[in-house]
C-alpha cells in the first residue's frame, strides 16, 4: 500500500463485520439519499440479517483506522470481470483515501483483467474518485429526472491465463 495509506488496515471483509458495515453503510449514503432526494435506496434499507446472510458468500475488504471500521466494498467476479459495489466509507473519513485503498485492495487480489463499477450522475465526489483511480467512463442508463447510472471500467494488468 502507498505512504498516504499507512494508517488504514484492509482485511477480508466476513459476517461478523455486519454489524459495522451496516452502520458505515447507512452514514455514507444518507449524503446520496440528500443528493436524490429519496431514502429507498438498496444501502439504505437492506436490514442486519439481510447484510450477514449476503456477506456469508461475499467477497470484499473493510478499512479500520486505529481498530474503528472505516470503510467497505464489495466485490464479486463474473468471469475476467471484477464487479465492485457498495463502496461506503464513514464521513468523517471521507476524503482519506479509503476509498481508493479499498479500491486497490480489490482490484488486486482479484485476478481479473478488468473492473467495473457504477454511480449516479449527480454522485460528484464518486466520479472524482474513479476517474482518480484510472476508471474510465463507459456507458449512461438514464433513470428518469435527468438522473443516469453512470458505468465506468478499468483495466487491471491481469492478463487472462491463455488456454492451451
Amino acid at each position: 500500500m502507498s505512504a498516504s495509506h499507512d494508517d488504514i488496515e484492509i482485511s477480508p471483509i466476513s459476517a461478523s463485520d455486519a454489524g459495522e458495515v451496516l452502520t458505515i453503510q447507512r452514514a455514507a449514503f444518507v449524503s446520496e439519499a440528500i443528493i436524490y432526494q429519496s431514502v429507498d435506496m438498496p444501502p439504505l434499507v437492506q436490514t442486519l440479517d439481510e447484510l450477514e446472510a449476503e456477506l456469508r458468500d461475499a467477497d470484499g475488504w473493510i478499512a479500520r483506522r486505529s481498530g474503528r471500521l472505516v470503510g467497505a466494498i464489495r466485490t464479486r467476479r463474473e468471469g475476467d470481470l471484477l464487479l465492485i459495489g457498495r463502496i461506503a466509507i464513514a464521513p468523517d473519513q471521507q476524503g482519506a483515501g479509503i476509498g481508493q485503498a479499498l479500491l486497490e485492495a480489490a482490484e488486486q487480489a482479484s485476478g481479473a483483467a478488468e473492473a467495473e463499477l457504477f454511480t449516479g450522475s449527480l454522485s460528484e465526489a464518486n466520479i472524482r474518485l474513479y476517474e482518480r483511480c484510472g476508471y474510465v467512463e463507459t456507458q449512461r442508463v438514464e433513470q428518469g429526472g435527468g438522473i443516469q447510472e453512470i458505468y465506468f471500467r478499468k483495466r487491471l494488468g491481469h492478463a487472462a491465463a491463455p488456454s492451451d
